[in-house]
């Protein structure tokens, strides 16, 4: 069991998702070095590591949703906010701790609803809120 204490982040509202060592991994859709979130993992000591703190702009701030993971330990999610029109994005967290911002929403398309889905091909699949819920202008 691990505690989050702010600094590693708070609001842990997606799921969590698990490798084959044991290994747990999630977003908090707050705190961390700069107050927008992280990615973190948790090993089966239930010691964390924070892999990713958002800083809040164009790479994004507030993950909601959890995290899909690729064949090469690649982690995919999405932002509620931040990215270029602050909207919020899709991201690619690699296993460098590299993060790179896939789509950023605009206000007709978002912000995104959820996590993602990502099919055998690796195709990822989500859902925006989009101009239908009083995003537009």
């Amino acid at each position: 069991m691990h505690t989050l204490a702010g600094t590693d982040g708070i609001y842990p509202y997606g799921g969590l998702i698990r490798d084959t060592a044991g290994n747990l991994y999630g977003t908090t859709s707050g705190g961390g070095l700069y107050g927008a979130g992280t990615v973190f993992e948790l090993d089966t000591s239930g010691s964390e590591t924070v892999l990713y703190n958002f800083t809040g702009y164009s790479d994004g701030t507030g993950p909601m949703g959890g995290l899909v993971r690729d064949k090469v330990g690649n982690f995919y999610g999405t932002t509620s906010g931040g990215g270029a029109d602050g909207f919020g994005t899709v991201f690619k967290l690699e296993t460098s701790g590299k993060e790179t911002v896939l789509h950023s929403f605009a206000e007709l398309e978002g912000p995104p609803a959820a996590g993602l889905l990502r099919d055998g091909a690796g195709n990822l699949y989500g859902a925006a809120l989009g101009a239908a819920n009083g995003y537009s202008s």
